[in-house]
């Protein structure tokens, strides 16, 4: 969208928080002038705020906005009808009773001017109505040869990315029409503690490990409570996420709903132990006692449903590794989870101070280490590596002779002259504990013994990630130029 489009598009209203480039997208869509029906399709994880978002479009751009609900067809027609004939201002609605008859109908609203026309929540129709693609397939094509002026824009959201790829796949793909599809994502790590008002880093990081970056968590599922400060996260925790009265406490359960029986046990099971550090799917398997095959279909499952991500070793690709992407589940499956009876026993900040240590190690930890990956490919400078930043995944590096592999928390990859895949860095994450130069020597002995099985280090930079500080000798050794040394702070406000 160019700065003269943007003059001319409805602006962002207030209560939207941040989502300057989702709503660009969106606005440059549903007003572009140019002749022909277009089709949006807009998904993302449940409680990302695309509701919220798509209803502030249809109003800023006097559009038409449907929320679907799951319910017999003739029934959502009804609804539908009654909702359209509030926005033509019709003196009574019209009796649809085909699916067709109603989205002919919808469409033509884009006779006249580029119209909106949103139906949020689409998977549910889809159910009770499964040709509801089919039919809407029709509709454009029909358009597209007979009234080639009309200008409606269609948006079709909900649903995470699999379930819409699913239901517009087979022959009358809806993909093929889609002038734009839209992934709404959780907030980044920045964007939440500006969402959620936290101005200390390190209690951003907390907050991050448990909430994560999905909108509805700080409005809906905890009435705006947020900590006041880092004195307050303890009484926080207490009173929000480990409370029964506040939806908080719910909503890691409620996310593994979909799963049927067997596979929800698997599921617990399998997210218990990565929440362990049990990453790869043998290491996952040994931990719960279940059969490989069994646990891989989980895996596909719950990473098919945005739950888990799947990544790459760094410098072992065949080798694929796990981690929990909604940080609510990892908080659930390693602290509430093994301690539910007590907490229905006994005063939930006594249970709270025994898991204390128990967050910190299992779920702090690893949320802080991937806000440092996210830090290095995202906000990192452009002189802070060699090269151009790509991805920063963790890795299981060979050790010296004789020695067992080294772990990497930050093994970040990029585009040296153009040369992509190059190793920019290698680094360690700390979350409660002071680094000094022992860690700078471990590093030092793992880019040498990278170096000799054949990797180019000679870019790469060693890397310090603490959530608590550094020591003398350390930032003697940054002074030096040696080592690269990230803090809280810089996480939050630096590059």
């Amino acid at each position: 969208m160019s700065p003269s489009d943007a003059a001319t598009y409805p602006t962002k209203p207030d209560r939207v928080f941040d989502r300057e480039v989702e709503w660009a997208d969106l606005v440059s869509f549903v007003c572009d002038p140019r002749p022909g029906a277009t089709l949006g399709l807009v998904s993302g994880q449940p409680r990302q705020g695309k509701t919220f978002l798509l209803e502030a479009v249809a109003q800023a751009a006097d559009g038409f906005y449907f929320d679907g609900h799951a319910a017999a067809e003739a029934e959502t027609l009804h609804r539908l009808a009654e909702r359209f004939g509030e926005h033509t201002r019709a003196t009574r609605p019209p009796r649809w009773q085909r699916w067709e008859d109603a989205v002919d109908a919808l469409l033509a609203l884009g006779d006249q001017r580029p119209a909106p026309v949103i139906i949020d929540n689409f998977p549910d129709l889809v159910g009770p109505s499964p040709a509801l693609p089919s039919v809407i397939h029709g509709a454009y094509r029909r358009l597209h040869q007979m009234r080639r002026h009309n200008q409606a824009r269609l948006i079709l959201g909900g649903g995470t990315p699999s379930l819409m790829r699913r239901l517009f796949s087979g022959p009358s793909s809806l993909h093929r029409l889609a002038s734009l599809e839209l992934l709404v994502r959780p907030f980044d790590f920045r964007e939440a503690a500006r969402f959620w008002g936290i101005r200390s880093p390190r209690l951003a990081v907390q907050v991050h490990a448990i909430a994560g970056g999905t909108p509805a968590y700080r409005g809906d599922l905890v009435c705006d409570d947020a900590p006041a400060g880092p004195h307050d996260f303890d009484a926080w925790v207490c009173r929000t996420v480990l409370n029964p009265r506040v939806p908080l406490f719910w909503e890691a359960r409620n996310l593994l709903q979909e799963e049927n029986h067997a596979d929800r046990a698997l599921s617990h099971s399998t997210l218990v132990a990565i929440a362990a550090g049990r990453s790869t799917p043998g290491e996952i398997a040994e931990r719960t006692g279940a059969q490989l095959a069994d646990v891989s279909h989980v895996l596909a499952v719950l990473q098919n449903r945005g739950l888990l991500h799947a990544e790459s070793d760094a410098f072992r690709p065949a080798l694929t590794r796990y981690r929990i992407a909604e940080p609510l589940l990892a908080f659930e499956h390693a602290v509430a989870w093994p301690h539910r009876a007590a907490m229905e026993q006994e005063d939930i900040a006594d249970v709270w101070q025994r898991a204390r240590t128990t967050f910190d190690a299992a779920v702090a930890a690893p949320r802080f280490a991937q806000i440092c990956r996210d830090w290095a490919t995202t906000y990192a400078g452009p002189e802070t590596f060699t090269g151009e930043p790509e991805t920063a995944v963790r890795g299981t590096a060979p050790g010296p002779v004789g020695h067992a592999r080294s772990d990497v928390d930050v093994a970040v990859r990029g585009n040296v002259e153009g040369r992509p895949g190059v190793l920019l860095s290698v680094g360690l994450t700390r979350w409660s504990e002071t680094m000094d130069i022992h860690h700078l020597e471990q590093l030092r002995q793992t880019l040498s013994a990278l170096g000799a099985s054949g990797e180019d280090i000679n870019g790469a930079v060693p890397a310090c990630y603490s959530g608590i500080g550094f020591g003398p000798e350390l930032r003697a050794a940054e002074a030096r130029g040696e080592v690269l040394l990230i803090d809280v702070d810089r996480l939050y406000h630096g590059g």
